[in-house]
């Protein structure tokens, strides 16, 4: 049976000031949905809130998937019942290769599996396995691998490495913040290609964009619109288009929204 990401009634502040004001989403392993909205309308703070970032505080609702409320989960468990962020501004670490960082993620999640019983990691050799797999399918080439994560990478290069990451860990859930941001079109079309090759029945994904052409490639079934904190619309393919075509301004007034800044 597919696992469900339900979204009830969120509401979040930052600094005391509330962003989200009663967020309501469904969202099913193998769906694809979109969320788009212009600027300070609660897009990231919804992605950042889902994932248990500390900054952002949580005043009312619930977030269900397995019958449990996640945001009463830290970080680290939310990720292991199985979400993942692709951050809009990836960071750099140096002195961690991409390839050490995926096998401690890795090695986090199994480990919280096997509860107590002596684990010791996925090997050196079935790890390199399962990384030239991920990167073969991506198009990455294997020397990507031993750079330091994300440092010295272009903007392309450092959302390739995100995709890179959610091929490998495989959540149930990734939200993807906009992923888009600051790539040309040939960037943009090499990290759609990826994120279209990881579709699949055990993948639900959240698509936060400002734009229809991220869209165009990865063809969600299910797009919403956000506005001052909730959202405000919710359709398919059509609303997206419909938004390209006119704008977020003749909704401000449809829905008495006033927008601030995120």
């Amino acid at each position: 049976m597919s696992a469900v990401l339900e979204i009830r009634n969120l509401h979040v502040n930052i600094n005391d000031s509330p962003i989200l004001k009663g967020v309501n989403l469904v969202i099913k392993q193998g769906e694809t949905h979109a969320l788009m909205g212009p600027n300070g309308s609660g897009k990231s703070t919804l992605a950042y809130a889902l994932t248990g970032h500390p900054s952002y505080e949580v005043t009312g609702g619930e977030v269900i998937l397995d019958g449990e409320n996640i945001l009463e989960m830290e970080a680290d468990e939310r990720s292991r019942m199985g979400l993942f962020l692709a951050f809009q501004y990836p960071v750099a670490v140096p002195g961690v290769t991409v390839a050490n960082f995926l096998r401690q993620a890795i090695n986090s999640r199994m480990e919280a599996q096997y509860e107590g019983e002596d684990f010791k990691g996925i090997s050196i050799p079935e790890f390199a396995r399962l990384l030239r797999a991920k990167m073969d399918m991506l198009g990455i080439d294997h020397k990507f691998a031993g750079r330091y994560l994300n440092e010295g990478f272009s903007g392309g290069e450092k959302k390739r490495n995100e995709i890179l990451q959610l091929a490998t860990l495989e959540p149930r859930f990734a939200i993807l913040d906009e992923t888009d941001s600051g790539l040309d079109i040939d960037a943009l079309r090499i990290v759609a290609d990826g994120v279209n090759k990881l579709k699949n029945e055990n993948l639900g994904t959240l698509i936060i964009t400002h734009y229809k052409r991220m869209l165009d490639y990865l063809q969600p079934q299910f797009v919403h619109m956000m506005m001052g904190g909730r959202i405000v619309e919710s359709g398919g393919p059509d609303l997206a288009q419909e938004i390209e075509d006119r704008g977020y301004e003749p909704y401000f007034a449809k829905h008495g929204v006033e927008i601030t800044e995120e």
